[in-house]
């Protein structure tokens, strides 16, 4: 699986999902610009030390961070179509996600087709939900779907 992040803006987030990332086996790819230094003391802290057994790249701009990865790609926005849970996730699948406070534009939108435009279900008149739980829900149902290969039972 791969996890692709476009301008994340706040470091506890991108530290939780490089954690996450490095605890599911996922690639996780950051698009520029980012609203933090990866060299910065706040994220470092949010990432522990997994940062070293995560698979993290920095890319320059959405394009280049998915056009060679071999997977459907599947973005993630409240003008959704279909629940992410009525898919069938597969193992080179892309999932994407926006920034905190805006999540992709209209423009980043437009290049995929409706059924892989996905929401995520919540309390009506509620905002979002936080950018890391958003990605975890994802990722782990994508995993349970096939029998989390490759993990095993860990710790909370």
């Amino acid at each position: 699986m791969h996890i692709v992040l476009v301008r994340p803006e706040i470091p506890p987030n991108a530290g939780a999902i490089i954690r996450l990332c490095a605890n599911t086996g996922a690639n996780l790819h950051l698009v520029q610009p980012l609203g933090f230094s990866l060299e910065n003391r706040m994220f470092r802290r949010a990432g522990l030390d997994y940062h070293e057994l995560a698979s993290v790249q920095v890319e320059p701009d959405l394009q280049t961070a998915t056009a060679p990865l071999p997977g459907r790609q599947f973005v993630f926005s409240s003008s959704g179509s279909s629940r992410y849970s009525d898919v069938q996730f597969r193992p080179d699948d892309v999932l994407i996600f926006g920034p905190e406070s805006t999540g992709l534009s209209v423009p980043e939108l437009e290049p995929f087709d409706e059924a892989h435009r996905l929401v995520i279900p919540m309390m009506p008149g509620n905002r979002s939900l936080n950018l890391a739980n958003a990605v975890s829900v994802v990722l782990y149902e994508a995993l349970r779907q096939q029998g989390f290969p490759g993990l095993v039972d860990g710790r909370v």
